[in-house]
């Protein structure tokens, strides 16, 4: 499309062209989902009086693969460890969408477990 040779990462092209690789465009899309059924999740302050994660939801313990990768399981994993500069806007969609947009073409993820080491990373 752009005359670059086959070998040539696509990371920065993706960048450059403004476009979010696949497992970006799942956390935008599941973030999004998360943020507009709030409804659907509970907050940790439900169920702990004190915890440093008062705002993020609550995420039942369970053994079963299948529900681990569903929507519910991931949108919660994922939403709760969101960097710091986007779950300050989080109360407000347009914004939060905004950001995480930003975020997340500055960085291309290619899989959820290079978002989570980002995140690790950062702390």
């Amino acid at each position: 499309m752009l005359g670059y040779k086959q070998r040539v990462s696509c990371r920065e092209l993706f960048k450059r062209l403004n476009i979010l690789p696949l497992a970006s465009q799942y956390i935008l899309l599941l973030m999004i989902f998360v943020i507009q059924n709030k409804n659907l999740f509970t907050l940790n302050s439900d169920h702990y009086k004190i915890s440093r994660q008062l705002n993020n939801f609550y995420q039942p313990m369970t053994t079963f693969t299948i529900y681990q990768k569903g929507m519910h399981h991931m949108g919660i994993k994922i939403f709760n460890s969101r960097p710091h500069s986007i779950k300050d806007v989080s109360n407000n969609a347009i914004k939060f969408e905004n950001c995480l947009k930003r975020f997340l073409h500055a960085h291309s993820f290619y899989s959820i477990e290079e978002y989570f080491l980002h995140k690790s990373n950062a702390n």
